[in-house]
């Protein structure tokens, strides 16, 4: 006469949009005892047997529990049912000393008087009660030792969080008093650690319990069991531990002490639910809502796209310095600037330089690595001229300097480097090698080594072509350096310019975004030989590779021996 028990205590989640005040949980508890066990036994019997089952099944029901043994009760979302612990607590009313457990003690002064409690053994601890977040380690834990039969031991965060307090965002208060000159503890008190290292749960919680004392010894803390506990946030998630029965077996509660009293727990959701009527009244309001959020969205946006005016070109870069490495020294950082050329221009409030944050390298492999993730944007116009001969179409250069330092503050120069902005839009990932000026000696190598300082630029153009330079050749001869590390960019590029949409309107394939703009034919020419040229090639390509073997050996034979 084995019972069958549901052993699956794991929490479920549900997805509901309807709001979570509409739920209903009906919560049945019922001790198992010799009686009960034999009785429901005897009805299983009854059941099977067709002829006789109304009879004998009425017979065997009226025998009953008696009240004290069992107790089913509907509960609604943070529905507060007080314990007879609560009852007895609130109804002093020098014990309350917060707004809410003096409406606690209204509430309990009332059902007093009136006499219309309707619970004994099962009560809620709402998100409110100052319970729902101080409960014990193996409670939170859905009492393990009482619904399961197998033990876990906790983990020890697991231990350490539920005697922490959570705190709700709805509650959060900014506290201004907080001394600057002493913002790390190195040593915490165990109250300081409760009231301060907490946790943000936007979640809120509500707990069922159920008095499993003896009938004569209702109100006792050591007696109260979790069975229950719903959370739900305000995304329309309901967390429900243990699940809901749904005609599966009951759930088994072991409780402590000598007589180790078993219970038989069912979790039924009685929720009402929703008429066709209201379910398309509620599907047309939200299909409304939704309607209205996008022609707002719209009405932000609105319908012209902007667009440079004609002859511009209009050049974007989101770009990251991912990271550097190779260098000498730890604690990198690097200095940028962007250079223009002429004919391109930049808005007045674009920042055209920027320092990364100090970096200690990470050894990977057999290299140092400084990984700084730093982003930045920039954004530029070039705007065409009338072509002439001699004009060269230029790029927006990214000049960078690396430099280190150390907890003395001295700082050294690492290295110089440039990056060409790329001509072609898309992501781009690029490594610029770097190098610093070497001054050769003995005591350059003692000065760089004890106090810091190196040899610097005192043009950064001069890492690539300084734009005072106005010679035809540019010499750096006698001008030592030291190859140094390497810095990696990423780089996401985006062009906009009005010619891109004629040429796709016009089925042109555009071949670069100057000769497009009106300038620069003779280039645009170039391209075009290059490209009829390796169009010829391909072709040749494949009728040689149609050709049979034996006729291009026999050509290739030839030419030998006319070459000799």
């Amino acid at each position: 006469m084995a019972d069958c028990w549901n052993t699956d205590t794991g929490e479920s989640v549900y997805r509901s949009r309807d709001a979570v005040k509409n739920l209903r949980v009906k919560v049945r508890i019922e001790k198992v005892t010799s009686t009960a066990a034999l009785s429901q036994h005897l009805q299983q019997q009854v059941l099977s047997q067709q002829d006789r089952g109304d009879i004998e099944l009425e017979t065997l029901t009226s025998q009953g529990h008696t009240g004290d043994n069992e107790e089913e009760l509907v509960v609604g979302w943070q529905e507060k049912f007080f314990s007879q612990y609560e009852m007895e607590l609130f109804q002093n009313e020098a014990a309350c000393q917060t707004p809410l457990d003096r409406q606690y003690h209204t509430e309990v002064t009332a059902l007093t008087r009136t006499k219309s409690r309707h619970n004994r053994r099962i009560f809620t601890y709402t998100d409110h009660d100052r319970y729902t977040n101080c409960l014990p380690l193996h409670q939170l834990q859905h009492c393990t030792d009482l619904l399961t039969t197998t033990k876990s031991s906790p983990t020890l965060l697991a231990e350490r969080m539920a005697s922490v307090r959570h705190r709700r965002q709805d509650r959060r208060t900014m506290d201004c008093s907080v001394p600057k000159s002493k913002i790390v503890n190195w040593e915490p008190t165990e109250e300081f650690v409760k009231s301060s290292h907490v946790v943000n749960n936007t979640m809120q919680t509500m707990h069922i319990m159920g008095d499993l004392g003896p009938a004569g010894r209702l109100g006792q803390k050591e007696n109260e069991c979790l069975l229950l506990t719903i959370k739900t946030d305000g995304n329309g998630t309901v967390i429900v531990k243990p699940d809901f029965n749904n005609g599966r077996e009951s759930y088994r509660i072991v409780t402590d002490g000598e007589k180790r009293d078993v219970w038989r727990l069912t979790v039924e959701n009685v929720s009402t639910a929703m008429k066709s009527e209201e379910k398309t009244r509620e599907e047309n309001m939200y299909k409304d809502l939704y309607v209205r959020h996008k022609e707002y969205l719209n009405s932000l946006v609105g319908q012209d796209f902007e667009m440079p005016p004609a002859g511009i070109l209009r050049y974007l870069m989101n770009g990251e310095i991912v990271s550097a490495k190779g260098f000498e020294y730890d604690n990198l950082y690097i200095h940028f600037f962007m250079e223009l050329p002429n004919n391109w221009s930049s808005l007045p409030f674009q920042s055209l330089s920027g320092v990364t944050q100090t970096c200690r390298t990470k050894t990977l492999g057999k290299d140092n690595v400084a990984f700084f993730s730093y982003p930045f944007s920039f954004e530029a116009f070039y705007m065409s001229e009338k072509e002439s001969e001699e004009s060269v179409p230029q790029w927006p250069v990214l000049y960078f300097k690396v430099l280190s330092l150390d907890s003395w503050q001295r700082y050294r120069t690492e290295g110089y480097g440039y990056l060409l902005f790329p001509a072609v839009p898309g992501k781009h990932t690029l490594t610029c090698q770097t190098w610093r000026p070497l001054q050769r000696g003995t005591v350059s190598a003692l000065r760089r080594f004890f106090i810091g300082g190196s040899p610097e630029l005192e043009d950064h153009s001069y890492v690539r072509i300084p734009g005072t330079f106005k010679g035809e050749r540019l010499s750096r001869f006698g001008f030592c350096t030291e190859t140094t590390g390497s810095v990696t960019f990423t780089l996401h590029c985006i062009q906009q310019a009005r010619a891109f949409v004629d040429a796709t309107m016009l089925k042109k394939r555009r071949q670069k975004v100057f000769d497009q703009l009106g300038g620069f034919s003779q280039q645009g020419a170039v391209c075009s030989i290059l490209e009829a040229f390796q169009r010829a090639r391909r072709k040749m390509q494949e009728a040689r590779e149609s050709l049979p073997r034996d006729l291009v050996s026999t050509t290739s034979q030839l030419q030998m021996e006319s070459s000799a």
